[in-house]
């Protein structure tokens, strides 16, 4: 009873265990032996996680494609070979971040939640993430999620294999968009739904055409200001 009062008053700004609640998991020997310490396990989360959250940004493409049925020679395998390819996109960068997630826990950067051990990290990821917002390679990645019709256009393959090259296309440049996002979750935590969950949203308003474009660039400064905020924060001074 002791150790949850202590734990629920030793909280940061993002509602996650403070300083000592990360010291104390990481003392824990029992988690060493988690599934989280395995590549596979922790390649089948964010591969799972990455399907649940980019599903609803998919909405706008498969939409398109849909109309290109109507208008043009698209077909049903190749709306599939759409999706197909898309996914698989996401699956090779859900390898990649597994990867990436091991590395760092392995390195004390992040504990076992995913979630990073010093406030420098977590001001860092911030700050990057919330520049790239304002970077040409954003602008070019979410001018292609944000109208896949064009992209469509420009790159039209018929098929089913026609489908998949769009779609292993359309990934990339979605990867290339919403990579700093899926990155964050070394901010919140990535075991956390309400931090996952907020990514997916701001994913998903992105690729609206009336709002998207507006809000990029706010969304990158309210970033680099929390970014700021962690370096100058007393809250978290002692991480």
């Amino acid at each position: 009873m002791m150790y949850m009062m202590s734990m629920s008053m030793d909280l940061d700004l993002f509602g996650r265990p403070g300083t000592m609640g990360a010291k104390m998991r990481m003392m824990d020997p029992a988690m060493s032996d988690m599934a989280m310490t395995r590549f596979g396990p922790v390649w089948a989360m964010w591969a799972i996680m990455m399907a649940a959250m980019m599903l609803p940004t998919m909405v706008p493409t498969l939409r398109s494609y849909e109309d290109l049925m109507v208008s043009a020679d698209g077909t049903r395998a190749g709306f599939l070979g759409v999706i197909l390819g898309y996914f698989v996109v996401w699956v090779a960068f859900a390898a990649l971040i597994a990867a990436v997630q091991i590395g760092l826990l392995s390195a004390g950067v992040i504990d076992m939640l995913g979630i990073a051990t010093s406030r420098w990290i977590t001001a860092g990821l911030l700050i990057v993430v919330g520049l790239f917002q304002f970077t040409r390679a954003k602008e070019i990645c979410h001018g292609v999620c944000h109208s896949p019709m064009m992209y469509f256009l420009g790159h039209w393959k018929t098929g089913f294999v026609g489908g998949v090259r769009m779609g292993l296309g359309l990934g990339a440049f979605c990867v290339g968009c919403c990579w700093g996002f899926m990155a964050l979750g070394f901010v919140g935590g990535v075991m956390s739904l309400l931090w996952m969950g907020a990514a997916t949203l701001f994913m998903v308003l992105e690729k609206l055409p009336q709002i998207g474009h507006v809000i990029t660039k706010p969304m990158g400064v309210a970033l680099i200001a929390g970014g700021v905020l962690a370096i100058v924060s007393p809250i978290f001074m002692g991480v």
